[in-house]
């Protein structure tokens, strides 16, 4: 596969006044705006409320790029790429509209082979305001969320936390801020591999589930395919002692023996076994998948017991005592992320003796390289899907949207060692049992967004992990059962002991409050001085 990133000569500019300046790729509109002095900084006095101003605006992100026809001269098709687009926009190539985006948390492919011109082409991507899209939505629909947030924010696949939040400043900012990549396919492509894992007398085997799309037809097993030339696929593993293991002919399922088991920070090392897929029409390789993946058994222990049941992380037949926090977005501003960032913040959750993380329902799936960061450092992760604190639609159309994102991001992240579970949402059920909907809406209303929250928490992401990632713990919400002011639930699932900050609660009632597993608990602190 030929791949060809179009991250150089961006220009942004708003629509209306079409005042081009420089952008990164990938970047976002704020970041943009605050480097060529367009904007203040959002985080100082109430500047707040002028950055969210400017999002009342459509923004247009331009460029030209050089595409040479000889470098995919053995492509039968090419597609045009964007593994993140925030959050409603317009694509166009050379004047032709590709099509209209409209969820954060996916990738979006166009086939633009018959549109690409020998030399210069002109790609523009148009960012609609996620405030007018939300301002509608609430307008036709009168759904309202948490009093902290937008009005409408649940009706849109954006990051919810850039719409408000009790820790957050609202800054609903947009962007490209993911890869654009030009993929050349000759052939056939690597739609994606699963490596499942069977525990067993003391060997690992490794099951490969492998995907392939091909030019001319949608997909197919890769042995199954009887195009010109047979396809069939390679794996090598290579042990974390460097050692490599060749399988060919589209093996069943590869043996490790004596495996190095991956265990979390603190009860052992981290070994990573590297797998790589090449995909290969006749002799020549035409794509290549390649992870490094950790040999561990990994599940939640349930068991009834005097207290409840018990709630706790199993790793290799051992549960586990989780310790860690909560993960949320480490910006508002995308583009001031990085691997490097990240990875310092994570290294002080090891340092700190951590050996769980939990991303939390209402920003956005990180990118592979936290995952392959968590893994080489033995945190486990407990994935929400990316919903939080208020009912959401459940209408067809949403739900086709809603299952787009999850299939991409299970597939995505499920080879990775620190995956521990996935979490259907953030405190929706307590939401809707405890703070009030019942109160502000009609019965029928009310009823029915507990039919929205079966259809989406109880069906269809319970079914797509089901089917993608059969081996990983799915629990629908958390707090599984209730929050902090209710301790005659904390014997089962886990808890979000807010009672020192919203309860008013001492410091040292944390001492006897204790539920099986707190995901959640803390203080809103003070901001820094200098803010």
């Amino acid at each position: 596969m030929i791949k060809l990133q179009l991250h150089e000569n961006w220009q942004l500019c708003n629509i209306r006044q079409l005042d081009w300046i420089p952008a990164q790729i990938p970047g976002d509109i704020y970041a943009a705006l605050l480097k060529t002095g367009k904007m203040p900084d959002p985080f100082f006095g109430d500047n707040e409320y002028q950055a969210k101003a400017l999002m009342e605006e459509d923004y247009e992100y331009r460029t030209v790029f050089n595409y040479e026809e000889a470098q995919f001269k053995d492509c039968q098709e090419v597609i045009l790429r964007f593994d993140g687009i925030d959050t409603i926009a317009d694509i166009y190539l050379n004047g032709c509209c590709l099509g209209k985006v409209d969820n954060m948390h996916r990738i979006w492919e166009f086939p633009v082979g018959e549109l690409l011109e020998n030399g210069k082409n002109t790609l523009r991507v148009i960012i609609r305001s996620p405030l007018k899209f939300m301002a509608e939505a609430f307008k036709k629909y009168k759904n309202r969320g948490n009093e902290d947030t937008i009005e409408g924010f649940m009706h849109l696949r954006k990051a919810h936390y850039m719409c408000g939040w009790d820790w957050g400043a609202c800054l609903p900012d947009g962007g490209i801020f993911r890869p654009v990549t030009l993929l050349g396919i000759e052939t056939a492509r690597l739609d994606s591999v699963y490596i499942r894992q069977v525990h067993k007398d003391g060997k690992v085997l490794l099951v490969p589930e492998v995907d392939v799309e091909t030019v001319d037809e949608e997909e197919s097993e890769a042995d199954g395919y009887e195009g010109a030339q047979a396809l069939e696929y390679q794996v090598t593993v290579t042990a974390p002692n460097g050692t490599k293991t060749i399988w060919d002919d589209c093996p069943d399922e590869m043996e490790i023996e004596n495996p190095q088991l991956w265990w979390p920070n603190g009860l052992g090392e981290q070994p990573l076994y590297q797998v790589q897929v090449d995909l290969k029409a006749g002799n020549k390789i035409v794509d290549t998948w390649c992870r490094k993946i950790g040999l561990r058994a990994l599940t939640m222990h349930r068991e009834k017991d005097q207290w409840g049941e018990s709630f706790a992380h199993e790793v290799n037949g051992y549960q586990v005592f989780a310790m860690g926090a909560d993960y949320i977005p480490e910006d508002n501003l995308l583009q001031r992320t990085s691997r490097e960032r990240t990875r310092e913040l994570l290294l002080q959750c090891k340092r700190a003796n951590f050996n769980t993380v939990r991303v939390w329902g209402g920003g956005y799936y990180p990118e592979d390289w936290f995952f392959d960061l968590c893994d080489e450092l033995g945190l486990m992760v407990w994935q929400d899907f990316m919903f939080a604190c208020t009912p959401y639609p459940s209408d067809p159309t949403f739900l086709k949207r809603v299952e787009a994102e999850a299939c991409y991001n299970i597939r995505r992240l499920r080879n990775h060692a620190s995956l521990a579970m996935w979490c259907g949402n953030n405190e929706i059920l307590e939401a809707l049992k405890y703070w009030g909907f019942n109160k502000n809406f009609p019965p029928e209303i009310y009823q029915e967004m507990f039919r929205g929250y079966d259809k989406l928490f109880h069906q269809l992401l319970p079914a797509k992990v089901k089917e993608l990632d059969a081996d990983r713990f799915y629990i629908h919400s958390s707090p599984y059962f209730a929050n902090w002011g209710r301790p005659e639930s904390w014997g089962i699932g886990d808890s979000h002991n807010w009672g020192v900050w919203y309860g008013q609660k001492t410091f040292e009632s944390l001492d006897t409050d204790l539920p099986r597993f707190m995901s959640e608990f803390g203080f809103q602190s003070f901001p820094e001085m200098n803010s």
